[in-house]
């Protein structure tokens, strides 16, 4: 009996250990199943069906890449890197003495005289353009801001050869500058395109040296045209792109997928504190800047057509006021006497709106178009006056600070608009109150000669009556040829100026 349990034990102990074998097998070979199984299909399946790219889909993306390769190694050899070193002279402080030498006594070193002046070399980047040949000198267009103020000059080609440079020229108003290097070398021409042709969402590829990685390139897209608002009181208009630009670009090129520069990396809009590229680059349009090129050689300088007019773009109630309601222009508020538009007849008041029949619908194109023409020439400008549009022929002449500064020949030298309720409140003034206010009255001019003030309301011109700015205008061209003046509100009194004569 005692033989039967201990062997019924026995048995009882091999089959469980047998048991706990097969479940522990059958458990891992499931897991195992698990594992590979999935990843054994998919690859079958994978073998069965394998991923094939569309031909057209690659072929497609080939050619844009091949055109990418083909601008980059016909953009770059035309290209520069502009490195520009800028020195300065400082006093250096003077430690002799006490309590320097109470303490520490002499300093070695220490120069004798306590004035002497320490240079300081501090340097700078920007990228340019090859444009011009003449024998065994070439002309680079840059930016006025990458070689501005500096002492030293080099330029540095896409072969990793390095030239010494001078400057040839530069304008601050346009922020371009010219400078030049000589080799026997040969160097490419950047091919100029025609930036007038540039629409939004053309291709933009950027080449220049940003933060120093010379001769990189980047590409996006046109994002706008005919921005302004440029820093420094630039006067260009400009292209807008999302291509990153990045400090080191200025003065490089901005080309179309044909690999022709449409425009002149300038300027970035960014968030950052270091002035990193958000997608906001801007760039110069090559057509503002083709002149520009003959006259850096010629002239070493940039010469600018003068009109002598003050331009400003009315506000909605003024338009109104003239009937100019639907027009895009510019206002000529006042003119200078003796200049191009008062020899050719363009008058206070006169709405322009083309140029050679060109439209013009800001101050900043008609400042540029004017600007672009060459002294001498004559330019056929069209204008509106009492609602009606007609030509008029001025032959420009060429810009000085001198004229441009000369207040005292600038008619009437008073910018006025509609007295609207708005202004009433805004001044306390009763709901009745009638005039034309004076926006703006420029120093030196007729108008503050014979005593107008900004804030003060203009009743009548030369006794007669102007109830809007359209008459104000009529009344100057009629009835003030050879004297002009006010009466006028001011405060709780009315007054009458003194009298100007021409």
């Amino acid at each position: 009996m005692n033989l039967v349990r201990k062997l019924s034990s026995k048995n009882l102990l091999v089959f469980n250990l047998v048991l706990m074998g097969v479940i522990f097998g059958f458990s891992l070979a499931f897991l195992s199943f698990s594992c590979s199984t999935p990843s054994q299909a998919k690859t079958a399946r994978a073998q069965e069906n394998p991923v094939v790219i569309p031909q057209d889909a690659l072929l497609i993306a080939e050619g844009l890449q091949t055109a990418f390769r083909s601008v980059s190694e016909k953009v770059l050899p035309s290209v520069v890197e502009i490195k520009t070193v800028s020195i300065r002279r400082q006093q250096i402080p003077n430690f002799n003495g006490i309590p320097w030498e109470f303490f520490f006594g002499p300093r070695e070193g220490t120069p004798d005289n306590p004035g002497q002046e320490r240079e300081f070399r501090s340097q700078g980047l920007g990228s340019g353009i090859i444009v011009r040949q003449a024998k065994d000198a070439y002309y680079v267009l840059t930016n006025n801001h990458v070689v501005e103020d500096v002492n030293e000059i080099s330029v540095a080609t896409s072969d990793g050869k390095e030239f010494p440079a001078e400057l040839v020229g530069r304008d601050e108003r346009k922020d371009l500058a010219m400078v030049s290097f000589k080799t026997s070398d040969f160097f490419p021409l950047a091919v100029l395109g025609d930036s007038d042709t540039v629409r939004v969402g053309d291709w933009a590829i950027a080449v220049g040296s940003p933060l120093g990685f010379m001769f990189s390139v980047t590409q996006g897209i046109v994002s706008a045209v005919g921005r302004t608002g440029g820093p420094a009181n630039n006067i260009n208009d400009f292209i807008q792109t999302d291509t990153s630009i990045n400090r080191g670009n200025s003065g490089g090129a901005l080309v179309n997928i044909r690999g022709e520069v449409i425009g002149i990396n300038t300027w970035i809009a960014s968030n950052t504190s270091g002035g990193g590229s958000v997608g906001l680059g801007f760039a110069i349009p090559i057509n503002n800047a083709k002149r520009s090129i003959d006259e850096f050689i010629n002239n070493g300088k940039i010469s600018y057509g003068w009109l002598g007019v003050s331009l400003l773009e009315p506000d909605r109630d003024t338009l109104a006021a003239l009937g100019l309601e639907d027009k895009r222009g510019a206002l000529a508020s006042m003119v200078f006497l003796g200049s191009p538009a008062d020899k050719g007849g363009i008058q206070p008041g006169d709405f322009i709106t083309h140029i050679d029949g060109r439209e013009v619908r800001t101050v900043n194109q008609v400042t540029m178009t004017v600007g672009d023409i060459k002294p001498g020439d004559r330019a056929s400008f069209t204008i509106i006056r009492d609602k009606v549009s007609q030509n008029i022929d001025v032959r420009i002449e060429v810009r000085t600070e001198a004229v441009t500064m000369d207040n005292k020949n600038l008619w009437p030298g008073v910018y006025v608009i509609p007295l609207t309720d708005a202004a009433r409140s805004s001044l306390n003034l009763d709901k009745n109150a009638k005039g034309l206010l004076v926006a703006q009255v420029v120093a030196d001019s007729p108008a503050a000669i014979v005593g107008l003030k900004q804030g003060d309301r203009i009743l009548k011109v030369n006794g007669e009556i102007v109830q809007d700015v359209g008459a104000f205008y009529r009344v100057l061209r009629e009835k003030a040829k050879n004297e002009l003046w006010f009466e006028i509100a001011r405060g709780d009194a009315t007054l009458e100026s003194l009298r100007f004569k021409r």
